[in-house]
């Protein structure tokens, strides 16, 4: 495909976005509804389908599969093209974009939710992938159940952008060896200086107490390696601490993106309040592919959100954009029942610290997003997996949530 033709005055805004997961349907949606007919929306998509990945966690542990959804459905249902491929590079002076697929998709705007790449930190580690959970787990729980283990490690590398899933594991993995009667000493190993700190205070004491409660040992403030197998050397203590078992969660970085400028070791993509990339013309950036440390699909969809409204005004709705002010939101699974928590991110903790074991946003749903979320829930087969714990459903959609 050859790069098209300029924009003609009156035509439709041509928007191009790159990736198709909460970040750029949201986009998608967002821009259905506030632009209209006055954007042309052509989305890139790697995979075929939407896989609603935070309630996989639980899958290992007797959950159903976390729910799938065809993306040329959705393509038709929501009226955007749907185009096969990666991003591969981006000719800005050209305004276009090139796939792995060897097309060349020219844009108005470009608006760049192609996630983060995950690496394993450490060597002497079970590094947990997405989509693979269940496979990788299944060992070490034939273990458990067999008393062929008595002690296990969940480790974080570092201040990682979202822990969440790993709270999660620890909790389901407590849970299940004492219901098959296995003695079993779970520990957690996190950077934060409290657990799920980026929570703030309130919700941090709800989640300590969940990890007492459940005999989840954790151990905040410490950096870990693995010199050798089944040990980690603990910093800035200098303790050793043997692990029959070390769980951990990889190590995120930015995207490959030759033509977009970045700065900084990870190689995110710098944004602006209104998700614009500086010193690129029509280019916005929002999800797990930008700098914004915290990684979650709530971020990434108020992000996509600021984004689309920006997009919007540039086609002539008279909309003011508003900008960026984070607020999270977390479902924890793994215990006798969730516990949701919620904060705006002001720095390294969160404020309005709030957790309940009743949901403070509805639908009650993993994913909190204007738009996705009760999109989602409308279809047949929904967003709610069993966590293990019990099902989760959702309830009647409120559209100002996140």
């Amino acid at each position: 495909m050859s790069a098209g033709p300029p924009r003609v005055s009156g035509a439709p805004l041509r928007v191009v976005i790159a990736g198709a997961g909460v970040a750029g349907l949201e986009a998608a949606l967002a821009l259905r509804d506030l632009a209209g007919a006055r954007a042309r929306v052509t989305v890139l998509a790697p995979e075929p389908e939407f896989v609603y990945r935070p309630m996989e966690v639980g899958e290992a542990f007797g959950g159903g599969e976390p729910p799938r959804h065809t993306l040329a459905e959705i393509a038709d249902d929501v009226g955007f093209e749907l185009r096969r491929g990666a991003f591969e590079w981006l000719a800005p002076e050209q305004r276009t974009i090139h796939t792995d697929a060897g097309e060349t998709l020219s844009y108005d705007v470009l608006l760049l939710a192609i996630g983060a790449h995950a690496h394993p930190r450490f060597r002497y580690a079970l590094t947990l992938r997405s989509g693979e959970l269940r496979a990788q787990l299944q060992e070490l729980i034939a273990e458990i159940d067999a008393g062929g283990v008595s002690t296990v490690a969940f480790v974080a590398p570092g201040q990682m952008p979202w822990p969440l899933p790993l709270y999660e594991l620890a909790l389901f993995t407590s849970r299940h060896a004492r219901s098959r009667g296995r003695a079993l000493t779970v520990r957690l190993l996190t950077a934060e200086d409290a657990p799920l700190a980026v929570f703030g205070q309130a919700a941090s004491r709800a989640v300590q107490q969940l990890l007492d409660d459940n005999g989840v040992v954790t151990i905040c403030g410490t950096h870990c390696e693995t010199p050798r197998p089944s040990a980690l050397l603990l910093h800035p203590s200098g303790r050793w601490l043997e692990s029959e078992r070390i769980v951990a969660l990889p190590e995120l970085y930015g995207p490959s993106t030759p033509g977009v400028p970045k700065h900084g070791g990870h190689g995110f993509i710098p944004v602006d309040p209104n998700g614009r990339v500086p010193h690129l013309d029509g280019v916005y950036a929002a999800g797990d592919a930008t700098e914004f440390p915290v990684k979650h699909g709530a971020i990434a969809a108020q992000q996509a959100d600021v984004a689309a409204e920006s997009i919007a005004a540039l086609a002539g709705v008279p909309i003011e954009p508003t900008q960026f002010h984070p607020r999270i939101f977390g479902m924890l699974i793994g215990g006798q029942r969730p516990l949701y928590l919620s904060a705006y991110i002001t720095g390294g903790h969160g404020s309005d610290s709030w957790a309940g074991e009743h949901p403070a946003w509805s639908p009650a749903e993993k994913i909190v997003a204007r738009y996705l979320t009760p999109y989602l829930a409308a279809r047949p087969n929904g967003t709610s997996a069993d966590t293990g714990g019990g099902a989760l459903r959702g309830a009647t959609a409120d559209r100002t949530a996140g």
